[in-house]
């Protein structure tokens, strides 16, 4: 099944690449990245399968046992606007497309210095299913990274400015996940595809990584009453958990205090927020959004936009400000 499967995807990406985006590439000029061209080409199917996966599945849930009731559509339509341009591979095609010359011209230096290349899974040798043990190292090793990219996006005064806008969503959804300001998700899509690059992940690994935790992350945002019980949340983390990483005065702040910090910032595995005392485990599933968009007394009543491009632009009115001063 999973080998039929995986032919079918191969024939249509085949298929796609030579009818369609081939010619394309020739046509206007860039005939040198032909071979980034058809890696575009997986990660754009992949997306596309990711897209109908979560609305045939997840979308349903949401409709059957929500959290809340969704009261700005609009809001969740912006949402899923998000998703289209990341699951499309419009974001991590671009931080490849960075990232490949400048680690190729890296690895030739390096090789001519007698420095070879590393792969992670060479310290675990004389398994029978290396291909699955790699995978599985890769992944802990990558959601190591993420939980503290996560971390600092919370820690760091200009990394909030941006991520922020992740937060301000008051009716979280299966969409949520994505939204997130351009230069936010480059930034990290550069330092994720950067450590993939230096512990050895092959690409097609690296897509199937990057698609097994977005469906996941999917899951985590989605207005769904799911939790994994007491030792499941411990295990991998559920929606109620991280919906307490977005909730209010209690997922992004200190101490009860509207200043950075928080808890939750685990990506898959709690097992990081509990090793390193961020974890906050509840029972309910809690209001979400960011403290200074709330009216006074309560906030500040901080405008964070309500379209794509007000939204962005907000994002990088807030970095010019958390860049200048101490963000409270």
């Amino acid at each position: 099944m999973i080998q039929t499967i995986s032919d079918l995807f191969a024939t249509v990406q085949g298929w796609l690449f030579e009818t369609i985006v081939q010619p394309l590439v020739f046509f206007i000029g860039m005939g040198e990245f032909v071979e980034e061209a058809f890696t575009g080409t997986e990660w754009v199917l992949v997306g596309i399968c990711e897209l109908v996966i979560l609305f045939f599945i997840l979308r349903p849930l949401e409709s059957m046992i929500p959290v809340h009731k969704i009261t700005d559509p609009y809001a969740r339509w912006n949402d899923f606007i998000y998703t289209v341009l990341q699951r499309l591979g419009v974001i991590p095609i671009i931080a490849f497309l960075l990232l490949d010359p400048a680690l190729s011209y890296a690895a030739e230096l390096l090789h001519l210095e007698g420095w070879g290349t590393f792969n992670i899974d060479q310290i675990w040798p004389g398994v029978t299913d290396r291909a699955l043990v790699s995978f599985l190292l890769y992944l802990v090793v990558l959601d190591l990274c993420e939980y503290a990219y996560h971390w600092a996006q919370h820690n760091v005064r200009w990394m909030w400015a941006l991520h922020s806008l992740h937060h301000s969503q008051q009716n979280m959804n299966l969409w949520s996940d994505d939204r997130n300001h351009v230069l936010d998700d480059l930034v990290h899509d550069i330092f994720l595809g950067l450590v993939a690059l230096l512990i050895g992940v092959e690409p097609s690994q690296y897509i199937l990584l990057v698609s097994l935790s977005r469906m996941l992350q999917s899951l985590q945002h989605a207005n769904v009453r799911i939790h994994f019980g007491r030792i499941g949340d411990r295990l991998l983390v559920s929606p109620r958990f991280h919906r307490l990483h977005h909730a209010i005065g209690i997922g992004h702040e200190s101490h009860g205090r509207n200043s950075l910090g928080g808890h939750n910032f685990s990506v898959l595995f709690p097992v990081w927020d509990m090793l390193f005392g961020t974890a906050h485990f509840g029972e309910g599933f809690a209001h979400t959004g960011v403290r200074d968009q709330l009216p006074p007394p309560a906030g500040k009543g901080r405008d964070y936009g309500r379209g794509f491009w007000m939204q962005q632009w907000l994002g990088i009115k807030r970095l010019v400000e958390f860049s200048r001063k101490k963000a409270r």
